[in-house]
């Protein structure tokens, strides 16, 4: 009778406890929406109804349609979109140019309002879609987004001091949790020092690639080594058909190789086959190498050398793209250019293969592999901070989950205790 009671008792208790348990498991593993239709999102808010009406009459709302990037959306509701300077804009503009306007208030990176909060007065720098293009010189296709520790307003303009151009977060609108998020912002921004009178329809025929890397400003070792070595050439050449891929490492990267790896010193074709290992023979936007399916990738050295040797792992780690040599790994830094069929993506170590820098060579050994901080998980984000009132966070962290999940374990114990 007593065992019957006992079992009559945990039975209930065991089964209430795997029942939290898995659903527990369950919320820490949110699905992630990769496919959205943004004007549908958009069409539930009539105060943004205009500025939807605006994607909807360019190509830009198809555009995102096709990227599986996370996106943050900056957008203008009607009674801010219908006064000066933004209406000026609207109304006198050709759709290309209105286009470009848009694709700028288009943030290639998902932020929470939390994000938001945690960014330091000096700002951080976000690539929009229209960087994407090429339209844009320099980084001007780049947006800053800056904090006042004492309003706690927080504001977005261009990077260049010399623009007058900067917007308000009004408030946030909507958030699909790691994938997008939608902000009411107090203007229409204006990207500093672009030709608004270009087509999107026609961008230049063919893509100076030492060029978009000089005028990102942080690969000027790069595009030294390309021009020197003469294999841009094939590189530009190669724009047609599946089109390229280029990681470019920074000048910073170039300074961190440990001493002993000596790449200026190495014979000509050498060095060449180590910048064509940098080039995969197929154009990837940042959504698709986030979602590779074949991890392991030739690259144009592959071709030169045989099926098999010179591969590039590409995986996602920590939130950004990593690549793994085999011996060294990088990560994906930022955007420099992407535009089919060629995509330039900075990265933060130089890519040494294997084959060329293994332990097996004499004299040109590199440290075991270690991985580059993700470009998404810098120190600002990392400190804490409060939601907005009113605002329930969606997303939990993992440790909290562990958390509860310890507490329940612990008093389903002591229950088990008591009843034996």
């Amino acid at each position: 009778m007593a065992v019957s009671f006992f079992i009559s008792l945990i039975t209930p208790l065991t089964f209430l406890y795997f029942l939290l348990l898995s659903s527990s498991s369950s919320a820490s593993s949110p699905t992630a929406v990769t496919d959205f239709n943004l004007t549908s999102i958009l069409s539930s808010f009539q105060n943004l109804s205009s500025f939807s009406s605006l994607l909807s009459s360019t190509s830009v709302a198809s555009d995102l349609t096709r990227r599986q990037d996370p996106v943050t959306l900056l957008a203008v509701p009607n009674p801010y979109l219908s006064v000066p300077p933004s209406s000026d804009l609207t109304r006198r503009l050709p759709s290309s140019s209105v286009g470009d306007i848009l694709r700028y208030h288009i943030l290639l990176q998902y932020f929470s309002w939390t994000d938001l909060l945690k960014i330091p007065p000096s700002g951080v720098l976000v690539t929009t879609l229209l960087q994407t293009t090429g339209r844009a010189p320099a980084n001007f296709g780049a947006v800053n987004i800056t904090r006042n520790p004492l309003t706690k307003a927080i504001t977005i303009q261009s990077p260049d001091p010399n623009s007058d151009s900067n917007a308000t977060v009004l408030s946030l609108i909507k958030t699909l949790p790691y994938n997008i998020t939608i902000l009411a912002v107090s203007s229409l921004l204006v990207p500093y020092d672009l030709n608004l009178m270009a087509s999107e329809s026609s961008p230049p025929p063919g893509l100076n690639i030492t060029k978009a890397l000089i005028d990102g400003h942080n690969f000027n070792v790069a595009a030294a080594m390309l021009a020197a070595s003469g294999v841009v050439d094939e590189f530009e050449a190669d724009e047609g058909g599946a089109g390229i891929t280029l990681f470019v490492p920074t000048d910073g990267a170039f300074g961190d190789l440990p001493g002993n790896v000596r790449l200026q010193s190495l014979p000509a074709d050498k060095k060449s086959v180590v910048l064509k290992f940098h080039v995969l023979h197929s154009y990837y936007p940042l959504g698709s190498l986030e979602s590779i399916v074949n991890p392991v990738q030739p690259t144009l050295a592959t071709e030169d050398n045989g099926a098999g040797s010179f591969t590039l792992n590409i995986s996602r780690v920590n939130g950004s793209v990593a690549i793994d040599t085999g011996i060294i790994q990088a990560s994906v830094t930022q955007t420099v250019f992407d535009q089919k069929p060629v995509a330039i993506f900075g990265v933060s170590k130089v890519l040494l293969p294997r084959e060329i820098f293994g332990k097996d060579s004499p004299g040109t050994t590199v440290p075991p592999p270690e991985l580059s901080p993700s470009p998404k998980k810098s120190a600002w984000l990392s400190s804490p901070a409060s939601s907005p009132e009113g605002f329930n966070e969606e997303i939990k962290s993992e440790g909290q989950r562990f958390r509860a999940q310890s507490c329940m374990v612990a008093l389903c114990c002591i229950v088990l205790y008591l009843l034996v």
